[in-house]
């Protein structure tokens, strides 16, 4: 048996997603063999960011500066805003690299289901960073779920009035996906985006 201590961590490793109660052991005496340099880089790494963690005022993503990096970053253009759910998403489009504009987090999608309604998400700031002026194209990057594009639909109807271009992600066949592995609403999707060869 091991220390209440020790204990506390794997118990608080284990409620991380992807690690149950054995991966979160095992992360742990793997820490413990190590404690003088991963050990002590991973408390300090965990002490720097509790104590610095803030969300941007601009945009909701989570940073140790506000405004976030993103949104100060001089490089990016100003004119296109792409407009996800989730830090997370944000995040995953950033590391891809391909679009150079900047974000707005909505905190969650509509969900009449949970009680969710646009009074519980960014929606009303966006407008106004919208109204502002000085943006161009929306970017409405939502989940290709019900939800998603739910929440999609209700943005783009409260922004029709304004002069952007607003487009959406693609959805469909994801490249090297096989057509008898996919779902009935992907094969739907990917047949009515369907665009001509050449």
């Amino acid at each position: 048996m091991a220390s209440q201590e020790i204990e506390a961590l794997a118990s608080a490793l284990a409620r991380l997603p992807g690690l149950g109660p054995r991966s979160a052991r095992r992360a742990v005496l793997w820490l413990i063999k190590r404690r003088e340099t991963s050990l002590v880089q991973l408390a300090e790494a965990l002490e720097g960011v509790r104590a610095r963690l803030v969300e941007c005022t601009t945009c909701g993503n989570v940073d140790t500066a506000n405004p976030c990096s993103v949104c100060t970053d001089p490089r990016r253009d100003a004119r296109a805003l792409c407009v996800v759910e989730e830090v997370a998403d944000l995040w995953a489009l950033d590391r891809s690299r391909l679009f150079t504009g900047r974000y707005h987090v909505l905190g969650g999608r509509l969900s009449a289901l949970e009680g969710v309604g646009p009074e519980d998400l960014s929606i009303g700031q966006l407008l106004q960073r919208l109204e502002a002026g000085g943006i161009d194209e929306v970017v409405l990057a939502m989940n290709a779920t019900l939800e998603g594009q739910t929440t999609a639909h209700y943005i783009a109807e409260r922004i029709e009035h304004l002069p952007l271009r607003v487009t959406q992600l693609a959805h469909g066949l994801p490249v090297g996906g096989e057509l008898d592995y996919l779902d009935e609403g992907t094969l739907a999707q990917a047949l009515r985006a369907r665009r001509p060869v050449g």
